[in-house]
C-alpha cells in the first residue's frame, strides 16, 4: 500500500485521496478506528460503509495520507480483514473536520458479514461491576464483541438493518454511540437495561414465571434440581441439564430421541475445563478465543461428568460461556452442564419462542427466553486439533458465514450442499460465502431451513444465481430444491465433492 501511495503521491499543499476497501470491515469497529486515526493525523474528510465494504475520503498533506494508509493496515481492529484496497487521487474539496457518514446502500452487496463474536473482557468487567449501569445485563456488547451474523438482515451493517432496530437507544446509549472516544462508537447492537432486550422465565405453556434477574436464579435452581432448561441463546435455543446427573442426562436422551450421540458440555470457566479434559495450550487458546467453539478434547479418567454424556468416548465436546447471558447463568450454577441444540434429533434448532414451546414443550421443563429476535439459526461450532492443526468439524457460530476468495471470474452460482451435515454457499466474481451448518436434510423442517438460509444469504447480498450446483443423487431434497429453481444445474458426484 505504501509503495502505491509513494508512486502517486503529490507534493505541495493539501491533496484529497479516496480509499475503498473490501473484506471484514463492517461490524468490527472499523469506522470508529478510521475516525480516530484520521483525527490523530489531522486529516479531514469522511468514512462510510458501502454495500461492498468501506469508503474513505482523506484531505491533507500527502505524507500524512500515506502515513494513514500504512497505519490503516498495521493498527486495524483485531477482527478486521482488509482486502483489495483501491486508491485514487482527486482535487481538494475543502473538507473541514472528519465525519462518519450515513451508509451508502447502492451497488453490489459484496461486503463480508462478520460472524458472531464472544463477549470481550471489557464488557465482562462492566457486567460484573455493581457500580456500572450494565451490571448483570445479559446483552452487554461493544464494537469488539457481540451478535453480528445472528442479527443482520441486510447490508450495509447498520442498526436499521438488524433485528435490533426494534429497540430505540436511550439517551445514554445514544451518547456512547455518537462519541468517537467511546468503545461503543457506532456499535450497532448497543443496548442497556433501560432500552435493550430483556430475559424472562416461562413454563411450558408460555406463562411468565419470572423476569429480569430472578430469571437467572430460578433457572439455575431448576437445573440443580434435575430439570431440563430450554435457553434462547445467541443463534437459537439450547437444552441445558446438570452434566453430573446421569438420570437427567438419560431422560434428556429419551425426550430428545438421541440414543448415543455425545452431548456437548459448557463449563463455568477455563479451570473447570482443565479439571475435566487434558487440554493442550492450543486447545486452551481456541476455547478462550473470540470464536469460542466447542472443542473435542481428550477427557481425563474418572471425574464428575455423568457416563451417559458421551458413552464409551475418550473425547468430550467442551466449551466456555460466550455471551453475557451464558456467563451470568453459569456464574449462578458453577457446575458443568450439557448445552445441546434445542431441537429433536435431525431437526433444525428453534429460534423463536412460540415455535420452541410447540417443538420443545415435551422436552424442556422451563424456558429461559429473551425478546431480541434471531435472524437465522446459528448452531455452536465444533473444532478439533489434529497434529497441531485446527480442523473445523461444524462450521457455525464464530466462523460462519465463511468467506472464500478466489481469483478466477465465475458466474453467480448457488451450491445447495450435501444431504447430510448440509450447508450452502453462494459465489460470484472473486468471492464465495459459505453458510453456517444447517444439518441433515432428513426432515421437512431441515429442508425448509436450508431454503431459508439460501434466501437469507441471497437477500443480504442482493444475490441472484445464474446456475445452481447440487448432488448427483436425484432423490436428495437438496437436489429436488435445485431442480425447482428453474436454473441450469451442475450436478456433482458426492465423493468427488468430498475430495474437493
Amino acid at each position: 500500500m505504501s509503495s502505491e501511495f509513494e508512486d502517486r503521491k503529490q507534493t505541495g499543499g493539501n491533496r484529497r485521496a479516496r480509499l475503498t476497501a473490501q473484506g471484514i470491515v463492517q461490524g468490527v469497529g472499523f469506522r470508529p478506528f478510521v475516525y480516530r486515526l484520521a483525527t490523530d493525523l489531522g486529516l479531514a474528510g469522511w468514512v462510510r460503509n458501502s454495500s461492498a465494504g468501506v469508503t474513505i475520503e482523506l484531505e491533507g498533506p500527502s505524507e500524512k495520507i500515506e502515513s494513514f494508509a500504512v497505519r490503516l493496515h498495521s493498527e486495524k481492529p483485531p477482527h478486521a480483514v482488509i482486502i483489495n484496497p483501491q486508491l485514487s487521487w482527486m482535487e481538494p474539496a475543502g473538507y473541514t473536520g472528519f465525519a462518519v457518514m450515513e451508509s451508502d446502500g447502492a451497488g453490489a452487496k459484496t461486503a463480508q458479514v462478520l460472524p458472531d463474536i464472544a463477549v470481550c473482557p471489557d464488557c465482562l468487567r462492566e457486567m460484573n461491576d455493581p457500580a456500572d449501569r450494565r451490571f448483570r445485563y445479559p446483552f452487554t456488547n461493544c464494537t469488539n464483541c457481540g451478535p453480528r451474523y445472528s442479527i443482520i438482515e441486510l447490508l450495509p451493517y447498520d442498526r436499521a438493518n438488524t433485528t435490533m432496530k426494534i429497540f430505540p437507544m436511550c439517551s445514554d446509549c445514544r451518547r456512547e454511540y455518537e462519541d468517537p472516544a467511546n468503545r461503543r462508537f457506532h456499535a450497532q447492537p448497543n443496548a442497556c437495561p433501560v432500552c435493550g432486550p430483556h430475559i424472562g422465565l416461562w413454563d411450558t405453556s408460555g406463562k411468565v414465571i419470572a423476569e429480569q434477574d430472578d430469571t437467572l436464579r430460578l433457572a439455575a435452581t431448576a437445573i440443580q434440581e434435575g430439570k431440563i432448561l430450554a435457553l434462547k441463546g445467541l443463534g437459537g435455543f439450547q437444552l441445558l441439564v446438570d452434566a453430573r446427573n446421569d438420570a437427567v442426562v438419560q431422560e434428556l436422551r429419551r425426550r430428545k430421541a438421541r440414543e448415543e450421540k455425545p452431548f456437548a458440555l459448557m463449563v463455568p470457566h477455563l479451570e473447570s475445563a482443565r479439571q475435566i479434559c487434558a487440554l493442550t495450550d492450543l486447545e486452551e487458546r481456541i476455547l478462550t478465543s473470540s470464536e469460542a467453539p466447542i472443542i473435542l478434547a481428550r477427557r481425563k479418567p474418572g471425574g464428575i461428568i455423568a457416563p451417559s454424556v458421551a458413552p464409551s468416548n475418550p473425547f468430550l465436546g467442551i466449551m466456555l460461556p460466550y455471551t453475557p447471558l451464558h456467563h451470568l447463568l453459569m456464574g449462578e450454577l458453577n457446575i458443568p452442564v450439557i448445552a445441546t441444540s434445542g431441537n429433536l434429533s435431525d431437526e433444525p434448532i428453534c429460534i423463536e419462542e412460540r415455535d420452541a414451546l410447540a417443538r420443545l414443550g415435551d422436552i424442556a421443563d422451563l424456558f429461559l427466553v429473551h425478546n431480541r429476535p434471531i435472524a437465522r439459526q446459528v448452531d455452536d461450532s465444533v473444532v478439533r486439533v489434529m497434529l497441531d492443526d485446527v480442523q473445523v468439524v461444524r462450521n457455525a457460530r464464530g466462523y460462519a458465514p465463511s468467506p472464500l476468495m478466489h481469483p478466477r471470474p465465475h458466474r453467480p452460482a448457488l451450491a445447495v450442499g450435501a444431504h447430510l451435515k448440509n450447508s450452502i454457499a453462494i459465489g460470484g466474481d472473486g468471492f464465495a460465502f459459505l453458510s453456517q451448518h444447517i444439518g441433515d436434510l432428513e426432515a421437512t423442517r431441515a429442508h425448509d431451513s436450508m431454503v431459508r438460509t439460501a434466501n437469507s444469504l441471497g437477500r443480504i447480498h442482493d444475490f441472484r444465481p445464474d446456475v445452481v450446483t447440487c448432488d448427483l443423487h436425484p432423490d436428495y431434497l437438496s437436489t429436488r430444491y435445485a431442480a425447482s429453481l428453474g436454473l441450469p444445474i451442475i450436478p456433482v458426484q458426492h465423493h468427488y465433492a468430498h475430495v474437493l
